[in-house]
């Protein structure tokens, strides 16, 4: 059994390595750690070494985690599908949520950012679809709507578009889906310069998606080993029942 700072050091060489292949320097790419099932103490042990990113992916996890973290400078993100009732919670965390995939989230999540003069930092997430006869499980806009749902969440006040994030499809290479989406990502920075992010890439699949023009990756399960507590769920979306460990 490898520590977590065998885990962090390793995972932190993955992302350095694939974007010196890339030809990018490897502080343009940031690691955020997707926390869900681990206790607070297992968070608490890699923010001590030095990571401060967390994603989570419930909306009462998050909440429960961050209050028993409060004493702890962490910058969580919120990587799940959001429903509208919930969102205020999360937005008042101040957690930057990368799954907004339609208006009436945006707008929702806008209002909180209005009301507390802190406007919340969003991701537009792009269904990037599946093996041909698979359904897209993993939630998202369909990529044909997305400058436009773009321009419109850019136009609200209470939110800041900081760029895309996507999964990519199982049971396929996930270059090719990693270069649709950041073509995708450049057409919307040409409208909006403000969203240069990319969120993309996980355990599995970071390599192709730094190559990509990543410049976040979400990392689970390569940081955490075998979870603390069995799921069956996505680090994206418990909703989908279906995913990766990432």
């Amino acid at each position: 059994m490898t520590s977590p700072a065998d885990r962090l050091q390793a995972v932190r060489a993955r992302i350095a390595a694939a974007a010196r292949a890339a030809g990018r320097d490897p502080a343009t790419v940031s690691l955020l750690a997707v926390s869900k099932t681990w206790p607070a103490g297992a968070v608490r042990e890699l923010a001590a070494l030095g990571q401060g990113d967390f994603g989570e992916n419930r909306a009462q996890e998050l909440i429960g985690k961050a209050a028993e973290l409060a004493d702890l400078p962490l910058r969580w993100h919120f990587v799940g599908q959001l429903q509208r009732n919930k969102a205020a919670g999360v937005a008042r965390l101040g957690a930057v949520v990368h799954s907004v995939d339609r208006m009436s989230l945006a707008r929702a999540l806008a209002r909180v950012g209005t009301e507390a003069g802190r406007p919340v930092e969003v991701f537009l997430q792009v269904d990037l679809g599946g093996p041909e006869g698979e359904l897209a499980v993993r939630g998202g806009a369909d990529p044909a709507d997305v400058p436009a749902l773009a321009d419109a969440v850019a136009a609200e006040e209470g939110v800041v578009l900081r760029g895309l994030m996507a999964v990519a499809p199982r049971g396929t290479e996930p270059g090719p889906a990693f270069a649709r989406l950041a073509a995708l990502a450049e057409r919307v920075r040409r409208d909006h310069p403000g969203a240069r992010e990319l969120s993309a890439g996980m355990s599995a699949d970071l390599e192709e998606a730094i190559a990509a023009g990543s410049t976040l990756v979400r990392v689970g399960t390569a940081l955490a080993g075998v979870r603390p507590l069995p799921s069956r769920e996505d680090e994206s979306h418990p909703s989908h029942g279906s995913q990766q460990p990432g």
